[in-house]
């Protein structure tokens, strides 16, 4: 079996066991929520997974590089499914309180932050130059299928038997990837063993490295910008307006979930079959400006289901070319050696403003945009007359803001000769 045929093996165990870990993290948002009644504790455990992620990404990079991939993701797995393992443990023993998830997505957090640049690297390693760009949209494909489905099973469930069904489940997705992984699928490795002075070394090589490589480093930078609009909005401010605009419609809400996830379906699909393009900083911005322009303003504007499931298909859709595009990019210009360093501060810097998108976003609607469009004086008035009036308006607002400097940081962003160097 040729290496690309393993990682197809290999792409679809992990499928079985992202659904798993994507029920229980569904099944964990629903007990926490029945427990506290607050939305801010929901958000608190996102937070506590990105914030050690972040942090810890800054210096695993030369540590992936000097050591097997494949020992590196069995390892970060495990203690994944140790956390579920000590969830359903304290759960059955009466004893889980949310601050025990609190902690288990921390460490979950920083599990993560060492298994995500081992598997992009495992990724170069076995799936040839010309395959990268289609397996790039098998990725978009299965992420936003899971999206779809994991509701909708994670619900029904939950219903049958509660959390420990779906910890049980999520478990036994872990040891059915964790087996294909150690007995069949061999990652060659390109190690470079060297000492290390401190643990800020190998960060210290990933910038040197984005330093003479400016146009990787612009577009890390540009893609933060693009995550803090994009999170904003979509990861706190999406369900309420939706509830806020539609009389507290569940299905409305459902719809637009699904039509989100339909269009990253779609996305995937025709990157996975399409033929590679030259113009890949191109995939990359013109994709993230239609995504804001198509997406977030046609999210603001529309005031009922039908517009909001379009926006939510124009949104989505794009977003496999973006991540294809940035792949493409990254392995073409990153010697092997160097990419566990230098995934690991993309990932930091790409990822650093998500929580503070997902903190700021709930502040925002809760005591600056709504009460301003609730006021309808000035600005508000006028703005009423673009969005509507009433509940969520103000939340309304805040997609027509990200949507028009999300589409403005793409356009510019395209236009940067470093980052259109990368072309060549």
């Amino acid at each position: 079996m040729d290496n690309f045929k393993k990682y197809i093996v290999l792409w679809l165990s992990q499928c079985v066991s992202q659904l798993g870990s994507s029920m229980t993290s569904f099944a964990l948002v629903l007990w926490a929520y029945e427990q506290s009644r607050s939305a801010l504790s929901v958000s608190l455990m996102s937070f506590c997974n990105y914030v050690p992620y972040i942090l810890v990404s800054l210096f695993v990079g030369a540590f992936v590089d000097s050591h097997r991939k494949k020992s590196i993701m069995l390892v970060a797995d495990t203690i994944a499914a140790i956390g579920s393992l000590s969830v359903l443990l304290l759960f059955v023993t009466g004893q889980l309180s949310i601050w025990n998830i609190y902690l288990i997505n921390v460490i979950m957090g920083v599990t993560t932050a060492f298994q995500q640049p081992a598997s992009a690297v495992a990724v170069g390693a076995l799936v040839p130059a010309e395959k990268l760009s289609n397996v790039s949209g098998m990725n978009s494909f299965s992420t936003n299928l899971i999206m779809v489905m994991n509701p909708m099973l994670a619900a029904a469930v939950y219903s049958l038997g509660g959390l420990p069904l779906i910890l049980l489940i999520d478990l036994l997705s872990f040891t059915f990837a964790f087996c294909v992984l150690l007995f069949f699928i061999h990652i060659p490795d390109q190690l470079k063993k060297r000492e290390q002075t401190s643990p800020f070394a190998g960060t210290a090589e990933g910038f040197a490295f984005l330093k003479e490589m400016r146009g990787l480093l612009y577009i890390m930078l540009t893609m933060a910008l693009v995550n803090f609009f994009s999170r904003l909005t979509y990861e706190n401010i999406l369900s309420p307006m939706v509830l806020a605009r539609s009389g507290d419609s569940s299905m409305a809400l459902g719809v637009v979930n699904a039509c989100m996830g339909i269009g990253g379906i779609l996305g995937g699909v025709i990157v996975s079959f399409k033929k590679e393009s030259r113009n890949r900083v191109g995939m990359i911005y013109i994709s993230a400006a239609l995504s804001f322009l198509l997406g977030d303003i046609t999210m603001a504007l529309g005031q009922n289901t039908f517009w909001w499931s379009f926006a939510g298909i124009a949104a989505s859709l794009p977003i496999p070319f973006i991540q294809a595009g940035d792949n493409l990019i990254m392995y073409g210009k990153v010697p092997r050696d160097m990419q566990g360093r230098v995934f690991a501060v993309r990932n930091a810097i790409q990822y650093s403003t998500i929580p503070i998108g997902i903190l700021l976003g709930g502040i925002l609607a809760d005591y600056v945009f709504e009460p301003f469009m609730n006021s309808g004086k000035g600005m508000a008035a006028l703005l009423n007359k673009l969005v509507g009036s009433g509940a969520g308006s103000g939340m309304a607002v805040m997609f027509l803001c990200t949507g028009i400097c999300g589409f403005l940081v793409s356009i510019i962003s395209y236009q940067n000769r470093e980052i259109r160097k990368l072309n060549d």
